[in-house]
């Protein structure tokens, strides 16, 4: 059996102290970049493996972070993900994703995990139905939480999250300027913090203008590009022909617009159709997309930050933090016409 290399193997052929290989390969600052580079190149040469494990032990971090969202496939996620990574390769963090879904076993399950690893802390895009014991027990067993885009009502931690409500009323309130009156909501669920919000800035918008609200006019639940291409052939059958939609995201906008194609007419003229989330895909779709920016880069950034602040000691207050939005007016809205 060959002998295992020691960190004093190392530090004995550099000429450095243990200690000094210790923090290089835990990625410390506390070392120059060029030594903790030499020190590394020299470790995997002769092939050792720094072991995570017996150093959480010796500093109660095991230098991962765990990641929860509802499906990393949606651009949205992706983007404060994106965020979340950064952030946390400047504070040395490794950290393990789970989609759950919206599947609360199979949340709980990961948060097992991370509680077994050792992880030091969770940010966390809620599953709908999350009780806030859930986030408490995390807490409780020193699991710091964050959580991003949803919040859990009666869960004392740091939320950072879009303003959902003043967004989706930017959205409405162009329509509304631009003549319509007739506006369907598209998208979303009540069972989600953000599926609330957005529909209640709709809501306060419509009422503010002295508009008519119809339950009929909202279809809830599409939350995809094929679920929003589906809904296209009930919004078109709608009794009162709403002249405009204002769809729960950009996935639902930009399905329901391929929809609105696929019967004969175009977005933009016949029916005027805004988005949320501002997608990159938002801008070079047909038409380009007028949708809100959610701020979700800021929302991962500041969510990766809280928590790296809390690990290092730093008290971060419970709460909501909301980022504001932006609305961004491109080619898929215009003047009402008539069907």
């Amino acid at each position: 059996m060959a002998q295992k290399i020691k960190l004093s193997t190392i530090a004995d052929a550099l000429k450095v102290s243990t200690a000094t290989v210790s923090l290089a390969l835990r990625d410390s600052p506390l070392v120059a970049d060029k030594t903790r580079e030499r020190i590394k190149e020299h470790a995997r040469a002769i092939g050792y493996i720094y072991n995570r494990r017996a150093a959480s032990l010796r500093t109660s971090r095991s230098g991962i972070v765990g990641v929860v969202v509802h499906d990393i496939m949606n651009p949205f996620y992706a983007e404060i993900l994106r965020s979340i990574e950064s952030e946390l390769d400047r504070g040395r963090q490794t950290f393990l994703l789970c989609n759950h879904y919206d599947d609360l076993e199979k949340q709980r399950t990961f948060i097992d995990t991370l509680l077994q690893l050792g992880a030091d802390g969770v940010i966390m895009s809620a599953a709908i139905g999350t009780p806030k014991e859930d986030i408490a027990l995390a807490e409780e067993n020193g699991l710091p939480a964050v959580l991003i885009a949803r919040s859990v009502t009666g869960a004392d931690v740091p939320v950072f999250r879009g303003d959902d409500a003043y967004g989706i009323g930017l959205a409405t309130n162009h329509l509304i300027s631009l003549g319509h009156s007739r506006i369907a909501m598209i998208g979303g669920t009540d069972n989600t913090s953000t599926g609330r919000d957005r529909y209640r800035g709709y809501v306060i918008a419509m009422k503010k203008a002295g508009m008519e609200l119809k339950s009929e006019w909202r279809l809830s639940g599409p939350r995809t590009k094929q679920s929003g291409f589906e809904a296209a052939q009930q919004f078109l059958a709608l009794k009162d022909k709403p002249t405009a939609a204002v769809c729960w995201n950009d996935l639902v906008a930009i399905g329901l617009m391929n929809g609105i194609a696929r019967a004969g007419m175009v977005t933009g003229v016949d029916i005027s159709v805004t988005g949320y989330d501002d997608l990159e895909e938002a801008a070079i779709a047909t038409p380009a997309l007028t949708t809100v920016w959610n701020g979700q880069r800021e929302v991962g950034r500041r969510a990766a930050r809280a928590l790296l602040d809390r690990l290092s000691g730093i008290e971060v207050h419970g709460g909501q933090e909301l980022i504001r939005p932006e609305l961004h007016v491109r080619q898929s809205t215009g003047r009402p016409k008539e069907r």
